[in-house]
């Protein structure tokens, strides 16, 4: 099945069933992939970029090759080899090749799929260019190799994590239309991780709220995504539950534990700032206290931790 062959509606119904909010995005997607194009889905980590081309794959019932893009992706590794065991009892033959996932792709007309685009070395991003300008490529000792007519390339890449990355060359930027994907609005947010925690929870707001406010913070450079809140919910339960008290609130010392656990390795700093990623957490726990204080009257409030572990149970 192509893109071509596909109901709209049908497709975008199936995008609603996985994935909150990213309609626009979604009929974006689908649209550039039907017109011929290939694309890059651009934004931060969490913001739901291969969620959401599975899903639109899945509704056009295209398979896709994911390949994970980092500085190991060589050229073989991404087009494929010729088998040595193979070839020294057959020789250089199709035969003894051994697909790699842009050849799978090309074959059956599948999504190519390259997470962290920009993490890819060079020598091996220029392999794609052929596929993208002539839907075709050429393998040393095997021959031409085109492209059905669903091959598609997606990428996806983070433009704000500059650490291990290179500049994506003109030559494969100027050949793929480009979809920016930011964090979805609070309601979304509050929508998803009651979604994949399997109920709506007093804790869902707290969470996500914090988790928000570490994108704003003046010293850091990437905060938590959609993810830090679901573990924080997920978290402060089992917290909670463990030592045998009411779900956690702001105020208390089992929800700073588990916003410290859950929030604290995702956030990234400026260089040279002067604080830790901890004392960020609590320091934006205090200004959720004044609006989300549920506690009741006398219940001991915690100064909270300044480490990930138990507070005194």
């Amino acid at each position: 099945m192509s893109f071509t062959s596909t109901s709209s509606a049908s497709l975008l119904a199936r995008v609603d069933e996985r994935i909150v909010g990213l309609r626009r995005e979604a009929e974006v997607l689908a649209a550039t992939l039907a017109s011929g194009c290939h694309v890059v889905l651009e934004g931060p980590p969490g913001t739901g970029k291969s969620t959401l081309l599975r899903a639109v794959a899945d509704g056009a019932g295209l398979g896709v090759e994911f390949v994970e893009g980092n500085a190991e992706l060589t050229p073989a590794r991404l087009v494929g080899h010729h088998d040595p065991a193979l070839v020294l009892e057959a020789g250089y033959t199709p035969d003894t090749f051994v697909d790699g996932p842009l050849i799978s792709a090309l074959r059956e007309g599948r999504l190519l799929y390259i997470e962290e685009l920009n993490r890819v070395p060079e020598e091996t991003l220029n392999v794609l260019v052929g596929a993208l300008a002539e839907g075709e490529i050429h393998v040393p000792r095997l021959g031409r190799v085109p492209a059905r007519e669903s091959f598609r390339l997606i990428a996806a890449m983070n433009p704000f994590d500059a650490v291990g990355t290179a500049r994506v060359s003109q030559a494969i930027s100027d050949r793929m239309c480009r979809i920016a994907i930011t964090y979805q609005d609070e309601a979304g947010e509050r929508a998803i991780v009651e979604r994949v925690t399997g109920a709506a929870s007093a804790l869902t707001p707290p969470a996500v709220t914090l988790t928000r406010l570490t994108r704003e913070h003046p010293q850091v450079r990437m905060g938590a995504s959609v993810r830090g809140a679901i573990d924080l919910v997920r978290l402060g339960r089992e917290l909670s539950g463990l030592r045998s008290e009411p779900e956690p609130t702001p105020g208390d010392a089992t929800f700073a534990d588990a916003a410290i656990a859950a929030l604290s390795g995702r956030l990234r700093l400026d260089e040279g700032a002067d604080v830790t990623p901890e004392a960020i957490v609590l320091e934006l726990i205090e200004r959720l206290k004044p609006a989300e204080e549920t506690e009741p009257p006398g219940k001991a409030r915690a100064g909270g931790p300044t480490t990930a572990g138990p507070a005194g149970h």
